[in-house]
């Protein structure tokens, strides 16, 4: 297998190097669609090619497929040649489970599920559903066990409002976090609210969601988005005009969100080699800077708008 080169940031102070544009295998456990083993063997095998060799999953994608379907993918690819991320304590749309017992349990399931000995990253999985306490008291310092025990190298959370990164990260030591939809042509609260708290403690930054959920893309949007119908049509907008141009909106989005010196990865996922292969494209070209004034300026009414997520106290 031939593999091209991504350029690459340091994850904080956690001593790894991830490529720019990261692959998100959530659509591996059929989240979206019906998936053939093909798909996910071409997809998976794509987004190493391509430099692409951070892979980010979780138990809660598929119900444990995705974790399980890489594990079959990945077997044949020297351990040496790609990164793991993946999650613990959501495992279904309401069942969440943060409790020491289960981390040590996630951690045990994980490795077995994706065949290997060791996880490089772990994150606690949508935290804003659960009181901030645990994660700080019981989970965190139950995953830093077995990151002790050589299973985990870095140990962090994810979640979308803002409060639960600056809440944690002001009472716990992070390796790492993961933001969704939070740093986008519409919304970059992730730059704006968090980085000047975490860059200065060395905790590494991962942004995922370029695209907001299809919002900043020419596709329909799912019947589970949740944006306003000010926030769809000033998007709508703002495509029209790149398709006027003749660019893809996604391409711009995808490449202003991987452009930003602070955030190690992008992470973007598809069961599609094709979409795979158009993102690396799109960001080894240069951005269209007129273009993305224009884009920013249609957008600039809805900026930052986002909605809330988990329990109210976390927003």
């Amino acid at each position: 297998m031939s593999v091209e080169t991504l350029p690459t940031r340091p994850l904080g102070k956690t001593g790894l190097e991830l490529p720019i544009l990261s692959f998100g295998a959530s659509s591996l456990g059929a989240e979206f669609r019906n998936v053939e083993m093909s798909e996910v063997f071409a997809s998976v095998h794509a987004a190493l090619e391509l430099g692409m060799n951070l892979i980010d999953t979780s138990p809660y994608y598929g119900r444990g497929m995705s974790e399980v379907l890489l594990g079959v993918a990945l077997k044949d690819v020297p351990r040496d040649q790609y990164m793991l991320c993946t999650k613990l304590g959501r495992f279904d749309v309401n069942h969440f489970d943060f409790s020491a017992k289960r981390v040590a349990e996630s951690v045990d399931v994980s490795l077995h599920r994706l065949r290997t000995d060791h996880l490089d990253i772990v994150l606690c999985h949508d935290i804003e559903f659960v009181p901030l306490t645990q994660i700080i008291e019981e989970t965190l310092p139950a995953l830093r066990k077995a990151q002790a025990a050589g299973k985990v190298r870095c140990v962090g959370i994810s979640g979308y409002p803002m409060k639960v990164f600056k809440e944690v990260a002001s009472q716990a030591d992070l390796d790492c976090i993961m933001s969704y939809n939070q740093y986008t042509l519409q919304n970059t609260r992730l730059v704006d609210d968090v980085l000047p708290q975490l860059k200065p403690q060395g905790v590494g930054i991962m942004n995922a969601g370029p695209f907001a959920a299809r919002l900043l893309t020419n596709a329909p949007l799912p019947s589970w988005h949740k944006d306003s119908a000010e926030v769809r049509q000033a998007a709508r907008a703002a495509a029209e005009l790149c398709e006027r141009r003749g660019v893809d909106i996604a391409r711009l989005a995808l490449q202003f969100s991987c452009n930003h010196p602070d955030l190690a990865t992008t992470v973007a996922g598809s069961a599609n080699p094709a979409n795979i292969r158009k993102w690396a494209d799109w960001i080894r070209q240069p951005i269209d800077e007129e273009l993305l004034v224009d884009v920013l300026e249609i957008l600039q009414p809805i900026h930052n708008i986002s909605h809330s997520e988990g329990l109210p106290e976390n927003n």
